[in-house]
């Protein structure tokens, strides 16, 4: 089932969130659900707080990148109860997007390369090391389950001047082809 994604400004995108652990009701419907939604809104990771669902869980498959970065070719994973142990290197600047905040791309600076403990759909643990594009897809989508959006990494100036198109994403004023719950208008819309 594709679930509406929360827009720029819904209390849970802010939300640091909780571990889960296997019991957690429904969990593989919506993990299923995750999946489905992002491949509706051509995205290519998607966070549970971004379905309103305030649990560290989110899935990635950057594959469709596999062209332009052949690391990424089969790389599809869910992580659950995520933590970013460690992250390295000289910050790089690139663009990033996001489903909560459509129609909106920004530099944002990261570590090239991270250290990172997960658990699977099946909850068997894992500790593992990522580089380049695919350690920035997991940075991002790992924000989103500590309550931080890529716009909170921008300068004051820049949130500043994008202050008018953020406030038009929470209250429903764009065009986009998913469903959406939008904030500011306090309803779905596709």
């Amino acid at each position: 089932m594709i679930l509406p994604i929360v827009a720029y400004g819904h209390p849970t995108l802010k939300k640091v969130a909780e571990d889960i652990t296997p019991d957690y009701p429904g969990l593989q419907q919506l993990i299923s659900d995750m999946w489905e939604t992002m491949y509706a809104a051509h995205g290519v990771g998607l966070a549970a707080p971004q379905v309103n669902k305030s649990i560290r869980l989110f899935v990635i498959d950057a594959s469709p990148y596999g062209e332009e970065h052949p690391e990424l070719k089969d790389f599809k994973k869910v992580f659950i109860n995520a933590h970013i142990t460690d992250e390295r290197g000289e910050e790089v600047t690139m663009s990033e997007g996001c489903l909560s905040i459509p129609g909106l791309n920004e530099d944002v600076s990261r570590k090239p390369s991270l250290t990172i403990t997960y658990l699977d759909e099946n909850f068997n643990p894992h500790t593992e090391e990522y580089s380049g594009f695919v350690a920035r897809v997991i940075q991002h989508e790992y924000d989103h389950i500590d309550g931080v959006l890529y716009v909170d990494r921008l300068s004051a100036m820049r949130k500043l001047l994008l202050k008018n198109k953020l406030k038009d994403i929470s209250e429903g004023r764009i065009d986009v082809d998913y469903k959406m719950i939008f904030p500011g208008l306090y309803k779905r819309r596709k």
